[in-house]
């Protein structure tokens, strides 16, 4: 349990974990020590306790992602209780901002008027009352907000008979009890109304190995297009050992996930080239062997469930990347024009296209959302992407 703790890809957690109850350790001690101890001090048991439960709350929800500790535990409880973490520990920093803005720069001073005084205590009410409303919104109404996104994909060489494909895309699923089966199907239909040519799904099609994986195979199953569906695998898939699953599955149902291989697609006289790599992990080589599935003579189109490849496979000779990964963000906050969200720690390629000397990467921001069950400024998404020469 303990190298598993330690292992490179549970660190952000960790440190976001150490970080979370800190803050509210902060939070705590300025409504224990501060302006209002006075008033407080009865209660101080109870918010001592409330912060302990709410530590224990926060490292319980950290240890459900161990299969060695949620293996004991009902498959809904664990879902629902890291859910609850998260959006607890989301909410507690929002409100710990809040106080300590309204602690700075709102206190009433004893020369005040009756009207400002008024005026403060009103905006203190409502900046307090701001972390809930802001969290409620993500959770409860962007979350299940499912868009349409199209964008036009243009390269002034594509060939002839390639102007205007369509490409319809899904991406980072995530079925789990934050996204239902019904939000699913949702998706599913979206995609079949834009009557495309080929449909690609683009990894994370669940989040744990206890998820309904085949469920979420089902539904695409359900996907209909001219020339097939094809996919790429994505982290999660890996860590729930779920690939070979996936990629056997899928064929029975119709589906190639490609899998370090390429698909020759024809239409008209032209070729599309469609190649398919497992997730690239960030501390190795990226797209090592990749180059030698670039098809002469053909538009090549390369899937990856992570963005930041694209520098590689353009010096690859790919012009297309399709990813997904990073959720657009999932949670994004602007603060004097500058977008602030998680994502952009890893990736400079966050949500859309990116272009770089004749080659471009779409990043989709997916469907479904990974730890904290909210989205807040980067709404679900169906992409659909035509190519086209002007």
């Amino acid at each position: 349990m303990l190298s598993r703790l330690v292992a490179l890809r549970n660190l952000p957690d960790l440190i976001l974990l150490t970080a979370v109850i800190l803050i509210q350790a902060a939070g705590a001690g300025l409504l224990l020590w501060g302006p209002a101890r006075v008033r407080l001090s009865r209660r101080r048991p109870a918010m001592i306790a409330g912060t302990v439960a709410s530590a224990v709350i926060l490292i319980l929800g950290f240890l459900l992602r161990f299969v060695r500790v949620n293996q004991y535990f009902p498959v809904w409880w664990v879902g629902w209780e890291r859910g609850l973490a998260f959006t607890w520990a989301f909410l507690s920093v929002l409100l710990v901002a809040a106080i300590l803005i309204s602690r700075t720069w709102l206190r009433a001073q004893p020369g005040h008027s009756a009207a400002r005084r008024a005026f403060l205590h009103t905006t203190r009410t409502a900046l307090l009352l701001t972390p809930a409303i802001v969290t409620g919104y993500g959770v409860f109404i962007q979350r299940l907000d499912l868009r349409l996104r199209e964008q036009d994909l243009i390269f002034p060489d594509l060939p002839k008979d390639l102007d205007g494909l369509r490409l319809v895309q899904l991406t980072d699923i995530h079925l789990s009890p934050f996204l239902s089966e019904r939000e699913l199907a949702r998706a599913v239909d979206m995609a079949n109304e834009t009557r495309a040519h080929l449909a690609l799904v683009t990894g994370d099609l669940i989040s744990t190995a206890r998820d309904p994986l085949d469920i979420c195979l089902k539904q695409l199953s359900r996907l209909r297009t001219d020339a097939g569906v094809f996919g790429c695998m994505g982290n999660h898939e890996i860590y729930a050992h779920a690939e070979e699953y996936v990629e056997q599955q899928g064929a029975r149902m119709g589906h190639q996930y490609l899998r370090q291989r390429a698909q020759v697609l024809k239409f008209g006289q032209a070729t599309l080239n469609l190649a398919g790599v497992d997730y690239q992990l960030s501390r190795k080589p990226y797209l090592v062997g990749a180059e030698r599935m670039v098809a002469p003579h053909a538009f090549n189109v390369l899937l990856s469930h992570n963005p930041d490849v694209f520098p590689v496979a353009a010096r690859q000779g790919y012009p297309l990347t399709i990813a997904g990964h990073t959720h657009g963000g999932q949670v994004r906050i602007e603060i004097l024009g500058e977008d602030l969200n998680v994502a952009r720690f890893y990736t400079p390629y966050v949500d859309g296209l990116y272009r770089r000397d004749g080659a471009a990467v779409f990043v989709s921001r997916g469907i479904g959302t990974i730890a904290l069950p909210a989205r807040l400024g980067a709404p679900p998404e169906v992409n659909l992407l035509r190519l086209c020469r002007t």
